[in-house]
């Protein structure tokens, strides 16, 4: 019998479909508290400010989760270390399910972020599953299949919280989860990865390819300030929903979520441009798009077309530049596919959980137009980094050869 270290399982159809489906599952625990942060504030009698920190908490754990836990993809068998972590972050929600006051729900929403980056041992898989010539749309499918997870946890939320209460969501999640790491464990493939490193070593060499590898930097970095647009946005756009003049209910707010689901389309549309080699054009177009969401959103208190129509426009440029950003950094040294996205995801959650820390002040102080400034502020700085930094610039040759 052929050893899982000497062949690479086949990447088909109904796989990355589950793939897609389990990293949207994993990824939405993150987010189903957003459309409820003003219900919580008022059934722990808290400030907006502090249900706000449920959001950070999030992120926060998410990254630490991601610098820990995510290098184990390139030291365990994966479809067992992925159904494990799986399991524990049902845990995680269900802590969350019975929590009596702030600082248990935060405790359970810190497990479960922490854990639910099993998603991003599901996209490296994924790569290293596909053959050379499709992995940019295998990328795709599966980061479409994670943002729409973002996506709809809010509609979803919104939707149970209004049936039942907001512990209904953390249920149901936990429920969903558990089920999921029975199909994983049924349908995965079983993969080894060929490296033999001690975990510190592996920890250690995310540190040495930031320092070997400028494109690994640059696209890292770049991924950070996408992700503090993001959720510059999402953090404080509760509060301006639940607000006069709209005084929308959880289930109204947390349909704002299908309003970027173009963006699971971008996904893989910007996964086939890196395939072809125009990563710098998708990564320019993208920026451009970022910049003029904050546009129409500057008319957000007025006008809920342009407030829908600025956050399907910035998804869109967000998941298209996330895509062409990993789908480049992949390319750099496919034996280390978990670690790459250990490194680069770490330094994306590490600005989004600053962004929903910076809205949230700005929206106590400043209100919408002080979000809003900031930003657009942001996004012509990313604009300027993405398009004019030489070492953000991807070869548009064939993929190297992997190093050992």
């Amino acid at each position: 019998m052929t050893s899982p270290t000497q062949t690479t399982p086949t990447l088909t159809a109904p796989i990355i479909l589950l793939m897609s489906v389990a990293t949207g599952l994993a990824v939405a625990s993150n987010y189903y508290a957003q459309p409820l942060l003003h219900t919580i504030s008022q059934q722990f009698s808290i400030s907006n400010a502090a249900a706000g920190a449920i959001v950070t908490t999030a992120q926060l754990s998410y990254a630490v989760g991601l610098m820990l836990l995510v290098p184990l993809g390139d030291m365990f068998e994966r479809r067992a270390l992925i159904v494990l972590m799986n399991l524990l972050a049902a845990g995680g929600l269900l802590i969350s399910a019975f929590a009596t006051n702030i600082v248990v729900l935060i405790i359970g929403t810190a497990l479960t972020g922490m854990l639910s980056v099993v998603a991003q041992i599901l996209v490296p898989f994924a790569a290293t599953l596909a053959a050379p010539h499709e992995r940019g749309k295998a990328v795709g499918t599966v980061m479409s299949g994670l943002l729409l997870g973002i996506l709809l946890a809010r509609t979803a939320a919104g939707a149970l919280a209004d049936v039942g209460s907001w512990r209904t969501v953390y249920w149901v999640a936990a429920i969903l989860m558990v089920l999921m790491s029975a199909v994983l464990w049924r349908v995965l493939p079983r993969y080894q990865s060929p490296t033999a490193m001690s975990y510190p070593r592996l920890l250690g060499s995310i540190l040495r390819m930031f320092v070997e590898e400028p494109l690994f930097r640059a696209r890292s970095l770049l991924g950070g300030l996408l992700f503090a647009a993001f959720s510059m946005l999402w953090t404080p756009l509760t509060f301006l929903l639940a607000s006069p003049p709209y005084e929308y209910s959880n289930t109204t707010i947390g349909l704002f979520g299908l309003a970027g689901a173009a963006g699971a389309y971008a996904a893989n549309r910007f996964g086939r441009l890196a395939d072809r080699g125009l990563g710098n054009l998708a990564t320019r177009a993208g920026l451009l798009l970022l910049l003029g969401s904050w546009g129409l959103m500057a008319f957000g208190q007025v006008s809920v077309i342009a407030l829908l129509a600025g956050i399907l426009l910035q998804d869109l440029a967000i998941q298209g530049v996330h895509v062409t950003n990993t789908s480049s950094i992949y390319r750099l040294r496919p034996e280390a596919r978990s670690r790459l996205t250990a490194g680069y995801v770490t330094c994306y959650f590490i600005g989004g959980a600053s962004g929903s820390l910076v809205s949230s002040w700005l929206y106590a102080h400043f209100g919408w137009p002080g979000v809003v400034t900031a930003g657009a502020v942001l996004g012509a700085v990313t604009l300027a980094y993405g398009a004019l930094a030489p070492s953000a610039r991807i070869p548009e040759t064939a993929s190297p050869t992997a190093r050992a």
